[in-house]
């Protein structure tokens, strides 16, 4: 800094950089009136520095940005565009999708019928016996029936579809 008068970003009157009277500084941060303090050399464990030495100033001061105008319309429109666009496509290949999926599911589960073959949640294969509104009795072997709630069912296997078994 060279000593001539500066103008201060924060109060918009002259001062002298580095001088210690003036307190103008509301930010002294980003003041250029104020003198930075960085030392010219790294300092080892327990050293301070010597009395007489001034410390380089090698960091260029950062200035406050002026409070310049208000945003534009347009301008937060550009902003929030890329936002908006990701949303649109999540949407359209993750939740709909997904959303589509659970409603088949669901319309499968409902339409459960005596003498379907299903598929529970723990993976057990049998025929339906008997269903309530909330559970199914479910035929695994002849003469071995398990009671399993409905909503954990997850699949119900089309008999026109479904592989004969090998034995």
């Amino acid at each position: 800094m060279n000593g001539f008068p500066v103008p201060c970003p924060m109060l918009s009157k002259p001062v002298i950089p580095g001088a210690k009277s003036q307190a103008c500084c509301l930010a002294p941060a980003i003041c250029v009136s104020r003198p930075r303090l960085i030392p010219s050399r790294a300092l080892r464990v327990g050293e301070t520095e010597k009395q007489g030495e001034s410390p380089t100033m090698f960091i260029t001061p950062a200035f406050a940005q002026t409070a310049g105008g208000q945003a534009s319309g347009a301008g937060i429109l550009v902003q929030m565009a890329p936002l908006v666009l990701i949303f649109v496509v999540f949407y359209f290949l993750l939740i709909r999708p997904q959303q589509k999926k659970m409603k088949e599911h669901k319309g499968k589960i409902d339409a459960v019928k005596k003498g379907d073959q299903v598929v529970t949640g723990g993976g057990l294969v049998g025929k339906v016996a008997r269903v309530d509104d909330i559970y199914v009795d479910i035929e695994l072997a002849p003469n071995m029936k398990v009671k399993a709630v409905k909503s954990t069912l997850a699949d119900v296997i089309d008999p026109t579809t479904a592989k004969p078994a090998n034995d």
